[in-house]
């Protein structure tokens, strides 16, 4: 299974003609977008069903797409559009507060991403904690010629000084300063595109899986 060239096409259109008068006269398009990335992402849940404990087959994709159309309330940027296609994959779907996968399907700048985004202050302290107490096996994790050799750690998101409680001395402290801990693979085009695409994002999760483990690890969950 992969990304039909007729979805790039569609999000390479929207890019240049992101307004509601292009939308609508493209709608055939988009409805054949957006189930190629249902079907796409539904097939990523089975295939994680089957490495990951804390994916279910039966975790339902509606839950897990996020939109096209932008919530524009708050934003200078008016356009009404997303131009990519995404999917948050986790026991809730989406909206989970806790370690999840997500998938980015936009021309030039696809990527599979695991890991957990702005843990909740209870959350967070859990997991800054167990890098204090396991921070050794954090770095095998990263260590690891599968990870090292295709993944990056986001460490832009991160505070300029030690959290209350941590010392600068500390061995971690540039992981214990991180306010979000997420991995993400780039995926080109190309591979997205060819027939074994399924099996590409597959691979990329599940070289990420070890690290979203130690994050599950963190919270308690067994």
């Amino acid at each position: 299974m992969n990304i039909h060239p007729e979805t790039f096409g569609f999000l390479e259109g929207i890019k240049g003609n992101n307004n509601k008068e292009w939308f609508q006269t493209h709608r055939e398009a988009y409805e054949h977008a957006w189930q190629n990335m249902k079907d796409f992402t539904e097939a990523v849940i089975k295939g994680l069903a089957q490495t990951d404990r804390y994916i279910s087959e039966d975790i339902p994709v509606s839950k897990c797409l996020f939109r096209i159309y932008r919530d524009t309330r708050f934003s200078k940027d008016k356009t009404p559009y997303k131009t990519w296609l995404g999917a948050g994959i986790s026991t809730a779907g989406r909206k989970l507060n806790g370690p999840e996968y997500y998938l980015h399907i936009q021309p030039g700048n696809s990527f599979a991403a695991g890991g957990y985004w702005r843990p909740e202050k209870e959350h967070l302290a859990a997991i800054r904690q167990e890098i204090d107490y396991s921070g050794d096996r954090l770095l095998q994790l990263l260590a690891e010629p599968a990870f090292k050799n295709h993944c990056q750690l986001d460490i832009q998101d991160k505070l300029k000084r030690p959290p209350a409680g941590f010392d600068e001395d500390n061995p971690y402290i540039e992981f214990i300063k991180l306010k979000s801990f997420t991995a993400f693979e780039s995926l080109p085009d190309e591979e997205l595109l060819n027939a074994d695409g399924l099996n590409k994002v597959l691979q990329a999760f599940n070289r990420m899986y070890g690290f979203k483990l130690f994050l599950h690890e963190a919270l308690g969950e067994e």
